[in-house]
């Protein structure tokens, strides 16, 4: 088994080398489905910005997702088409003029929105762009943009949501308070989508859930002082907070949802289609378009950073010396992408200086714990040999200890931004989208990190008040549920991150994790998890096994033995045995948002079992990749 295991992490280790990008990226695809794609060619069409042939290859694309019967899907396994993507498709395709009401795949979408309920069910961000385009007249929205002037000493304000929140609502609360709407000349028609049914963002029943906090927060708005026209007061706010938060690239903070919502605000704020902060921003989107299996797909970000501080953790765990050019292409590229400038976070830590990493290569002001942790891994040993990454990794560790949470925990962008009264407001998918509250990935991840590789363990107030946290959410079957994962995935960054620093293997928390992961261990050795898990609040198999799953549940299984069992021989079999490409491949394993946004990352195919099956050496004493020169790498 170790030679076999060996020659797979040969194999991963020489499709990395030959795959990194001159700059010492990997820009592996991050793919979320067809949404994005839809809303590019509506942005285009709704701007008249006739770029043809980028517009046939979307709809070549989201044609290529239909499924037999008329409907589109988030995941593979999701029982029936999904009403929303179905809705998007539908549009994006009428509009791009290069399908027509009549074709029959057109008409067998129509036919199973209709059934479907129509196209007042579909999700919140929908229902926006349907108004916005002049689709369906604007739902009441209870919350008026002078909300964004309420002081921090209010118990309510802008920083007390989560930085993608603002990000998203700020433009949204623009155009819902001017009712923007634009259609072009060659806007189809959905009327007959919506059955003669009214568009609501929420029921009765959730704005009477809600009254007491709306109340609140208007009784805030009446008390401003302010004698100039209050609502342009606010509406130039908003709009300075999105030009503040440009990216280099043209985009706001990097996300395409934000991106989108900040041009159509901007056209509300009166700007015309050719003002060059739009002209900017659209070829930024355009700009982090890629291509999957010679398609073209509109992505919802870049994961740049993400991509290749993994990547290198994982050559570098699996024996590649940090010498090895790859590694120091690597590093100077990560390197490059540390934040220097202060964003939001320094609202909630006002003396901090900047330090972290950003998910995305353009992202220069929006870190997160998450990329900060795999950046500073990366670079653990080259800032023992260099000066200047000595100083960098000083940085990046004193603002990754800062941020700890006061409950212990670590929150994926922000300190402290966790008032739980904020899930009441009628957001669909708010508890996703308006708080960061600390979560047990980036907790367990954290943890790792300082375990590992700062040797910090369990007597340290700062870990121990970690752990105390990490402890607390385990669930009672003894899986813990991951924010940027599901169960599999929270189950392996708190079990490795208890294990790093200190907490015993018999510990009975880690033990109950243990005989949960060997309980859902899948006949062929390894481990699959369904997307319905994160809607459906509990683990559901996939019935299939993946190699990330499998990667994470038997990195989880050895963090924690002394040496090689059944399980972990039967999971390490799993990765080394080459399968046929099928979709179990390209199915999402990461989420952003429960029941809407699902993530496929490229590189989780091949990075994590890279990662477990080095361990898999580690424990088992086989070899690594220690000489370059007797590597089979170039």
């Amino acid at each position: 088994m170790k030679h076999r295991v060996y020659k797979e992490i040969n194999r991963i280790a020489k499709q990395f080398v030959q795959e990194q990008s001159e700059d010492g990226a990997w820009h592996y695809p991050f793919e979320t489905g067809t949404a994005s794609d839809c809303s590019m060619i509506i942005l285009l069409r709704t701007l008249e910005i006739n770029d043809e042939e980028f517009i046939k290859e979307l709809v070549k694309r989201i044609a290529g997702k239909q499924q037999k019967d008329g409907s589109w899907k988030l995941f593979h396994d999701e029982e029936k088409g999904n009403l929303t993507s179905t809705v998007e498709a539908y549009y994006a395709l009428l509009y791009s003029g290069y399908r027509d009401p009549k074709d029959p795949e057109i008409q067998a979408a129509r036919r199973f929105i209709i059934e479907g309920g129509g196209a007042a069910e579909v999700h919140m961000f929908l229902k926006i762009l349907l108004a916005l385009t002049g689709q369906c007249p604007w739902p009441h929205f209870p919350i008026n943009i002078e909300v964004m002037l309420l002081p921090d000493s209010f118990p309510i304000n802008l920083f007390d949501l989560s930085v993608y929140g603002r990000a998203n609502l700020i433009p949204f609360l623009i155009l819902a308070n001017t009712q923007f709407r634009r259609r072009t000349s060659r806007s189809p028609d959905l009327s007959d989508l919506f059955q003669k049914r009214e568009v609501h963002f929420f029921t009765e029943d959730q704005e009477e859930e809600v009254r007491s906090v709306i109340k609140l927060i208007k009784q805030g708005i009446k008390a401003l002082k302010y004698h100039g026209n209050l609502r342009e007061l606010t509406l130039y706010r908003a709009e300075k907070y999105m030009l503040d938060r440009i990216e280099p690239d043209g985009t706001f903070l990097n996300y395409f949802s934000s991106t989108t919502l900040m041009i159509y605000a901007l056209l509300a704020r009166g700007y015309s289609n050719t003002h060059p902060v739009i002209t900017r921003a659209v070829q930024g989107l355009k700009a982090m378009a890629c291509r999957i299996d010679g398609k073209l797909h509109s992505q919802y970000t870049t994961a740049s950073v993400w991509n290749t501080t993994l990547i290198n953790y994982a050559l570098q765990e699996a024996g590649v010396p940090y010498s090895f050019s790859t590694i120091q292409k690597a590093n100077q590229y990560i390197l490059s992408r540390q934040h220097l400038k202060y964003g939001d976070w320094v609202i909630h830590e006002p003396n901090l200086l900047p330090g972290g990493w950003g998910f995305a290569d353009m992202n220069t002001i929006h870190p997160d714990i998450d990329d900060t942790t795999a950046a500073l891994r990366a670079i653990r040993t080259l800032a023992i040999k260099q000066v200047e990454c000595r100083q960098a990794w000083d940085r990046g560790v004193n603002w990754l200890i800062s941020m700890q949470n006061n409950d212990g925990g670590w929150a994926a962008f922000e300190k402290n931004v966790n008032k739980k009264v904020l899930n009441l407001l009628p957001i669909e998918g708010g508890k996703d989208l308006l708080i960061d509250p600390s979560t047990v990935d980036l907790t367990g991840r954290t943890l790792e990190f300082f375990g590992n590789y700062t040797h910090l363990d369990h007597h340290h107030p700062m870990v121990k008040r970690g752990i105390r946290w990490l402890l607390r959410q385990q669930k009672s079957d003894g899986s813990w549920v991951g924010r940027w994962g599901v169960y599999i995935y929270g189950t392996w960054a708190a079990v490795t991150g208890l294990i790093a620093v200190g907490v015993p293997a018999n510990h009975p928390a880690i033990q109950k994790a243990l005989a949960w992961l060997r309980k859902i261990q899948n006949s062929d050795g390894g481990w699959g998890e369904s997307c319905k898990s994160d809607i459906k609040n509990c683990y559901m198999p996939l019935g299939e096994s993946t190699r990330t799953h499998t990667a994470w549940a038997l990195d989880t299984l050895i963090s924690a033995a002394t040496s090689v069992t059944p399980e972990i021989e039967s999971g390490a079999a799993f990765l080394v045995e080459q399968k046929e490409k099928d979709w179990t491949k390209s199915y999402p394993k990461g989420r952003g948002m429960a029941g809407s946004f699902y993530i496929d990352y490229h590189c989780y195919e091949y990075v994590f079992p890279l990662i477990s099956l080095a361990h898999f050496q580690k424990l088992a004493g086989g070899q690594l990749l220690t000489d370059v020169s007797q590597m089979d790498l170039i």
